[in-house]
């Protein structure tokens, strides 16, 4: 995936979270192009529209509104076209009950946001340059919950 353009998308209803997230990813020099909507409705419209380029991976909140993160997981993971999109769970939760749910459900990854810039700079570079075809192969509830 050297050259090869990534495509993400966030989906948070926290303004501020959406922007710190989009100022850590300009500042990591991969190339990306980051779509951001800021609730759960707003992502399976998105992602359902026919014309749309589909992400690799998704950065999903939990605790959204008229939708929620679980909420989406779950339709996503019904949708043919839309289950192999790797999804990252991105939520200020570390709630064991909140990892085990969506570990279960089909999410790839497990991020707590991060508190600081640089962390945040770290954590989103080491997924969106993870092979997720290798990762998820061997995705077990050991290494979903990513602690850098």
């Amino acid at each position: 995936m050297q050259n090869e353009t990534i495509y993400v998308l966030l989906a948070d209803d926290d303004e501020d979270d959406r922007l710190f997230f989009s100022d850590a990813i300009k500042e990591l020099k991969i190339n990306t192009v980051v779509n951001v909507v800021k609730d759960g409705q707003e992502l399976i419209d998105h992602l359902t529209q026919d014309d749309v380029t589909l992400p690799h991976v998704i950065f999903l909140d939990l605790n959204m509104p008229i939708k929620t993160g679980l909420d989406c997981l779950n339709e996503i993971k019904n949708i043919d076209r839309l289950k192999n999109i790797a999804i990252a769970i991105y939520s200020t939760s570390a709630s064991e009950k909140d990892i085990e749910e969506t570990f279960v459900r089909g999410a790839n990854v497990y991020i707590k946001k991060p508190n600081n810039f640089s962390s945040l700079k770290k954590v989103l570079s080491e997924v969106i340059t993870l092979n997720w075809q290798y990762h998820t192969s061997g995705l077990n509830r050991d290494n979903f919950l990513l602690s850098l």
